[in-house]
């Protein structure tokens, strides 16, 4: 959290920090499942999502509480997840095209 809210360092305290730490360890086993079982749908569903509220989650600390800087430590995670997302979504629709061929076959 040190490295994160670099703006407002004294809104952040202990309890904060250690949800934010829980709520990234979430994150990263949901991911880790997805990347497992990549042609789960749901679960490939959830893991974007999770990719959606981490960039929504840094850019409202940057741009309307004020609490994070422009810096390396808030720029990574925003890079990681806006990079995510774009993979995500074009390995989206391979997901759906092979979801439809799967149901041709049987029928």
């Amino acid at each position: 959290s040190e490295k994160l809210y670099t703006a407002s360092p004294g809104l952040v305290n202990g309890l904060q920090a250690r949800t934010f730490g829980v709520w990234t360890l979430l994150s990263s086993v949901i991911r880790c499942l997805c990347a497992i079982d990549i042609r789960n749908r749901t679960l490939y569903h959830i893991t974007l999502f999770t990719f959606f509220l981490a960039l929504a989650h840094f850019l409202s600390e940057v741009f309307i509480y004020h609490t994070a800087a422009l810096t390396i430590g808030v720029m990574a995670p925003l890079m990681v997840a806006s990079f995510s997302i774009l993979g995500m979504l074009i390995g989206l629709q391979y997901l759906e095209v092979e979801a439809l061929s799967h149901n041709k076959k049987k029928n």
